[in-house]
C-alpha cells in the first residue's frame, strides 16, 4: 500500500512538487537553451564558422542538443550549408518559394528528415562537422535516444506533467526553426537588405528565436556571428557569444561590415569602387531609405492638393525593391506612378544603373569605375537633392 501510494503520489507530484509556475518556467528555460545551442553552436559556429568555441561550451551544446533535439550536427549543417547554397530553387530542402509556405511551416521537420537522408548532401555540404568518438558512438549512433533520457528526467523531475513538458521541448524546434524561421523567415516581415533571396527580419527584437528572427540580416551577411545591424535590432544569441568571448570561451571571427566614409574626393575612383562593391548592401539600403523618403514627399504633394494618393502608395512600397521581387500585382502602379512622378522615375531609373554596376562580370575596375564617375555625374547634375547628396557620400566611401 505505501509503495502504491508513493507511485501515484510521484505520478502527480513528481520528486520535485513543483507548481505549474515552476513548471512553465523549466520549460521556458530548457527550451531557450535548445535555441541558444541551435543558434550559437549548429547555424553560427559549425555550419557559418562566423565564430570559435572552446570545447567545453561546444561539448555542453552537443550533448544538450542530442538530449533535446535528438540532433545530429553534420545533417542540420549540411541541410543548413544546401539551403544557401540553393537558396529559393527547389533543390532548396526548404524553401516556402519552392515548396509553398503551408509545406513548409507546417510539415518543415519532415522536410528535413528526407533531406537528411540525401548522402550527396551529406558528402558535399558536411565537411567540418565533427567525427570524434563521442559523435560517432553517441550523438550519431544512438541520436533519438537522448530525447528519451530528456523524457525520462522530465517524468522524475514533474510526475505525468513531465509528458506535457517533454512534448513542448520536442515541438520547439520543428515549430521555431523548421516551421518559421525557414517557413515566415522566407516569407512575410521587413527587408533592410536586398539580399538576393526572399529572406526576411520577422521580428527587430531577435529574443524568443535566439536572434534568428533577424533573417533578412543573416542571409546578407552569412558568415557573420552578429545579426542585429539596426540600432533598435537586438539579437540575444550575439549577448550570450559576447559574454563567452569575455570570458575566453569563444572568438568571433565576423560581424557585419559598416561602410567607412572620409573626406569628399573630387571624383569617384577605384578606391571607392572597390568600397562600394563591399559595402553593396549598405549602400542599395542607404539609396532606398532617400527613394522611400522622395516617394513620401511625392505623396505629401498630391495630399496638399486634395489628388488622389492610392496609386502612389501602393508604388512606393516597391519601388525600392528589385524588379524580380515586385509582385505582379503592384507593376501596373508602379508604371503609373514613375509616368506621374518624373523624380522618382528618374532616382529608380538610376538605382539600377547602380546597381548594375555590382552584378556587372566582364566590365575591368578601370571600366567600373569610369562607370561609377558618369553615374555620379549624372547624379549631381539631375537637380534631384536626394541623388546629388547621395551621390557626394558615395565619393566619400572609402573601404
Amino acid at each position: 500500500m505505501f509503495v502504491f501510494d508513493a507511485a501515484i503520489d510521484w505520478l502527480a507530484h513528481g520528486l520535485l512538487a513543483a507548481s505549474w509556475w515552476q513548471i512553465v518556467l523549466y520549460t521556458l528555460v530548457t527550451t531557450h537553451i535548445t535555441i541558444a545551442s541551435v543558434t550559437i553552436y549548429l547555424h553560427r559556429h559549425q555550419a557559418h564558422r562566423a565564430m570559435d568555441l572552446h570545447a567545453i561550451p561546444s561539448h555542453f551544446f552537443r550533448f544538450w542538443l542530442w538530449l533535446g533535439t535528438g540532433q545530429v550536427t553534420k545533417e542540420w549543417v549540411s541541410i543548413h550549408r544546401k539551403h544557401h547554397a540553393k537558396c529559393e530553387t527547389i533543390e532548396d530542402p526548404h524553401s516556402p518559394q519552392a515548396h509553398g509556405i503551408k509545406k513548409v511551416f507546417w510539415e518543415g521537420a519532415e522536410l528535413y528528415r528526407a533531406e537528411s537522408k540525401n548522402k550527396e548532401t551529406m558528402v558535399k555540404y558536411g565537411h567540418g562537422t565533427p567525427n570524434d568518438w563521442l559523435e560517432r558512438n553517441l550523438y550519431t549512433r544512438y541520436s533519438w535516444q537522448g530525447v528519451g533520457l530528456m523524457m525520462i528526467i522530465d517524468l522524475a523531475l514533474f510526475g505525468v506533467a513531465g509528458l506535457a513538458v517533454w512534448a513542448v521541448q520536442m515541438a520547439w524546434i520543428p515549430v521555431t526553426a523548421a516551421g518559421i524561421i525557414n517557413g515566415i523567415g522566407h516569407y512575410w516581415g521587413y527587408r533592410n537588405f536586398e539580399a538576393p533571396d526572399a529572406s526576411t527580419n520577422i521580428s527587430p527584437w531577435g529574443i524568443m528565436i535566439g536572434g534568428e528572427e533577424l533573417h533578412n540580416n543573416h542571409h546578407t551577411y552569412p558568415t557573420s556571428a552578429k545579426f542585429s545591424v539596426k540600432p533598435y535590432e537586438f539579437d540575444i544569441g550575439w549577448i550570450y557569444i559576447r559574454a563567452l568571448e569575455r570570458v575566453g570561451l569563444a572568438s568571433v571571427k565576423k560581424v557585419p561590415p559598416k561602410l567607412q566614409l572620409g573626406s569628399i574626393q573630387p571624383v569617384a575612383d577605384e578606391k571607392t569602387l572597390e568600397a562600394l562593391i563591399a559595402h553593396r548592401y549598405e549602400v542599395m539600403a542607404g539609396f532606398a531609405r532617400e527613394l522611400r523618403r522622395a516617394g513620401r514627399a511625392e505623396v505629401e504633394l498630391l495630399r496638399a492638393k486634395k489628388a488622389d494618393i492610392s496609386v502612389l502608395r501602393v508604388a512606393n512600397r516597391w519601388l525600392h525593391r528589385d524588379d524580380d521581387k515586385v509582385p505582379a500585382t503592384a507593376r501596373t502602379q508602379i508604371a503609373q506612378a514613375r509616368a506621374e512622378h518624373p523624380v522618382l522615375d528618374k532616382m529608380v531609373t538610376m538605382r539600377e544603373e547602380l546597381r548594375q554596376m555590382w552584378l556587372s562580370t566582364n566590365a575591368s575596375r578601370e571600366q567600373l569605375a569610369a562607370d561609377l564617375q558618369a553615374w555620379c555625374h549624372r547624379a549631381e547634375e539631375s537637380g534631384i537633392s536626394a541623388l546629388r547628396e547621395f551621390s557626394m557620400k558615395l565619393r566619400a566611401a572609402r573601404a
